[in-house]
């Protein structure tokens, strides 16, 4: 695998199953999409049928492009799509990519489907594209999400303010995270021990 063929990336561990998003997954994204909470933070949401279609249209058209790898969260355990995540601003030359567009179902919070994403989504990072660097970032007022990367082990590198516009006219302070090649090994075994342990790895 490499960077130049991405978009047929699947990616699983013994939780979660990590694959590019399809037309036919409407119905299945349709069941968990409609909750306001899931989008509090987010520059687009995901209000209407028509938002949906325009989320799938351009999840596939990025991926496809190259422009973004978009992912379907697969539960493993009930086969039901729990949610989405992507690689984007790929940069292969510096070996730098971004995880980020994330969100889950509501009934999927606190449950390990996104920390068994986010590992998945940084073993294939760090193993197989080698990666230096993976970074995130996310709105200064989402705590909940601060917290979440925090508790990953990535390190806050700062706020980059009024970065963009929000859905009402907000402009956005984003906060930046990293975690670095020479420091995942210990993270991974010290902040992912229960989804190894489930993987057997």
């Amino acid at each position: 695998m490499s960077w130049h063929n991405l978009s047929d990336t699947v990616l699983s561990n013994s939780r979660v199953e990590l694959r590019r998003i399809r037309v036919t997954d409407r119905a299945e994204f349709e069941r968990v999409v409609y909750d306001e909470a899931i989008w509090r933070y987010f520059v687009t949401r995901i209000e209407t049928p028509a938002d949906l279609d325009a989320f799938i249209e351009t999840a596939i058209k990025d991926t496809l492009t190259g422009t973004r790898i978009v992912f379907a969260i697969v539960d493993r355990n009930s086969g039901h799509i729990m949610g989405s995540s992507a690689y984007g601003n790929l940069a292969p030359a510096d070996r730098r990519l971004e995880i980020g567009w994330s969100w889950v179902a509501t009934e999927a919070r606190r449950t390990g489907i996104n920390r068994a994403a986010k590992l998945a989504l940084l073993d294939h990072a760090f193993d197989v594209l080698e990666c230096e660097r993976v970074e995130f970032k996310t709105d200064v007022l989402n705590t909940v999400a601060r917290t979440g990367l925090a508790a990953l082990g990535a390190q806050e590198e700062g706020v980059l303010r009024s970065f963009n516009y929000m859905p009402g006219g907000r402009r956005r302070d984003v906060v930046y995270y990293s975690i670095l090649r020479d420091e995942w090994p210990a993270l991974r075994k010290e902040r992912f021990a229960a989804v190894t342990s489930e993987a057997g790895r």
